[in-house]
């Protein structure tokens, strides 16, 4: 099912959701490492970082609350995306109570250590559940997709690759639309 939010052929909510996982994940990485090591600069980093996170999922949030919206009610992928949606909406809570606990001058109490590392666990669930709508349930993937679909710039361009001649199993690839032929 194609996403309702769109930019040059892409979902924009998938093109925008790797900045604030990215950086909201190695916030903890950074803490760890300021706790382990006592060294506040790298509590300073992972302060900036968080900022960012939250600020990337804030952005990002939206364009998947409109593509969600557009799924069928009482199919599997709208209660998938409720999951993943909410579940994004409790890390970005979690993240946000840690944020609060801290400054940007290096304090960081144990407090918001434990609320970002819990704060990830989620994370990591909700972006399966991510996943599971893009890769099994086809959210944001468009109805010619495919090893010769055509490039989402030129989405009217006719591919003239003959096909796949490499050693992976393309046996299950859906065919080329009679456009594309």
């Amino acid at each position: 099912m194609k996403s309702r939010a769109v930019l040059l052929g892409h979902p924009i909510h998938q093109m925008l959701v790797v900045i604030p996982m990215g950086l909201l994940l190695a916030s903890v990485v950074f803490d760890l490492i300021a706790a382990a090591t006592d060294r506040p600069a790298m509590a300073v980093v992972s302060f900036w970082m968080l900022t960012s996170g939250l600020l990337g999922g804030l952005l990002a949030a939206p364009f998947g609350l409109i593509d969600w919206l557009g799924i069928p009610a009482g199919t599997r992928a709208r209660r998938v995306g409720a999951l993943h949606g909410g579940g994004n909406v409790v890390v970005l809570v979690l993240f946000g109570a840690s944020w609060a606990l801290r400054t940007a001058e290096g304090y960081l109490p144990w407090q918001a250590i434990v609320l970002s590392v819990g704060a990830a666990a989620v994370a990591t669930i909700t972006a399966w559940l991510g996943g599971e709508l893009v890769s099994r349930l086809g959210m944001g993937v468009t109805a010619d997709a495919g090893l010769n679909a055509p490039s989402s710039l030129h989405p009217t361009a006719s591919t003239t690759s003959t096909g796949f001649t490499g050693a992976a199993d393309v046996s299950n690839t859906r065919p080329r639309s009679a456009r594309h032929e």
